[in-house]
């Protein structure tokens, strides 16, 4: 859903379309993309679009002018062998294709389906990326699964600490629900974590380019989070597992997932997947907001907690979420309303953001909006 710059969209741990050169491989196609361009009427004909960059009879359309290739929008390459966008042919919504090698990962639509299934899909705790088409390539042990167009959770930045505390309450609500239905992640780092955009973006957003517009010419306009509260998803199931609800300890063996950091990866014995997964989403937090941002004291005790190097110290989601309710319970609208101040800043630059923050906290004020901003059900 990696380390990558803002620009990715997408964690992807499986491994991607087959990278073999073909006979019939377009000029200026990556030999990862040719499996997709392959497969274009195919998709087609499941109701999904892909962009032009990959029919057929395509032809590059800085060739025969003195265009500069980077600056056209069917130049633009994907950043992963098995991700590509494309667009639902009924309704003109953009999705985002993750091809799955079913035996690389025999568990990930699986567990994805479970997810999604009544009545876990209407709980409005569950934050599992929404699965909304499963394409089972023709004559392939390969699923292709089909999900909205979604964005890094943490761009554009957060503005105060209330857009920061919902966010953090969403995700730990989200890895809550899992556990709950018997589900460790096993890699719900930073980057899986990603956002509805929908609510946010005024203009269309390059799917590969986020901070350029579809057709590369402009910067997308956005609101706040204040504006228009969005909602928090995971993403990747490629190493998760589904328990039995008699299994109270399972013991995995290591594999490791996108944070090297974790301290059970030091260790050959297996160990249950759930005490590393309260790790993991405490050290995400850590990494995004404790490290970048000023003034979180307030939290810095319960993900200290989260991140204790004995798994068995660590508390478990239920009582992180019922941890943090209280935390926030304590917290004043003052507090909430004020502005995030990243650790970097200059004195200057912290001078000129709270002027700019001030009328802005005035109007949201004025008009009422949550200072925790919490997305419709």
């Amino acid at each position: 859903m990696m380390p990558a710059d803002n620009d990715t969209l997408l964690s992807i741990h499986a491994t991607g379309p087959d990278s073999r050169s073909t006979d019939s491989q377009p000029s200026d196609l990556r030999q990862t993309e040719v499996w997709w361009s392959k497969r274009y009427k195919w998709l087609e004909n499941c109701g999904y679009l892909l962009r032009p960059r990959y029919r057929p009879d395509w032809i590059p359309s800085w060739q025969g002018t003195s265009k500069e290739p980077f600056t056209c929008e069917d130049w633009i390459r994907p950043r992963y062998a098995s991700v590509l966008d494309a667009t639902r042919i009924s309704d003109g919504e953009f999705v985002m294709l993750k091809a799955i090698r079913r035996n690389d990962h025999p568990f990930e639509v699986e567990i994805a389906r479970y997810l999604m299934s009544e009545p876990l899909r209407l709980d409005p705790m569950n934050h599992c990326v929404p699965i909304l088409d499963v394409l089972a390539v023709p004559e392939e042990e390969r699923d292709i699964i089909v999900m909205p167009l979604l964005r890094r959770y943490s761009d554009p930045p957060f503005q105060t600490f209330g857009e920061a505390v919902e966010c953090i309450r969403q995700l730990f609500e989200g890895l809550y629900f899992m556990h709950r239905n018997h589900v460790a992640h096993r890699d719900c780092m930073n980057l899986n974590i990603v956002m509805d955009p929908k609510p946010l973006f005024i203009d269309p957003f390059h799917p590969f380019r986020v901070h350029r517009t579809r057709d590369l010419k402009s910067t997308p306009r956005h609101h706040s989070r204040t504006q228009r509260p969005t909602k928090y998803f995971f993403i990747d199931f490629g190493l998760s597992r589904r328990y039995d609800s008699s299994v109270t300890n399972p013991l995995e063996p290591i594999i490791m997932g996108g944070d090297s950091t974790v301290p059970e990866f030091k260790s050959r014995k297996p160990q249950n997947p759930f005490p590393t997964d309260v790790y993991y989403i405490g050290h995400a937090i850590q990494e995004t907001f404790l490290n970048e941002y000023s003034a979180l004291e307030f939290i810095e005790p319960l993900i200290s907690d989260m991140v204790q190097d004995d798994p068995s110290l660590r508390p478990t989601m239920e009582q992180v979420v019922s941890r943090l309710e209280t935390i926030c319970q304590g917290l004043g609208s003052w507090k909430l309303r004020s502005r995030l101040t990243a650790k970097k800043e200059s004195l200057l630059e912290s001078v000129f953001k709270d002027i700019v923050h001030w009328p802005r906290r005035f109007k949201y004020t004025l008009r009422r909006l949550p200072a925790v901003p919490r997305p419709r059900q």
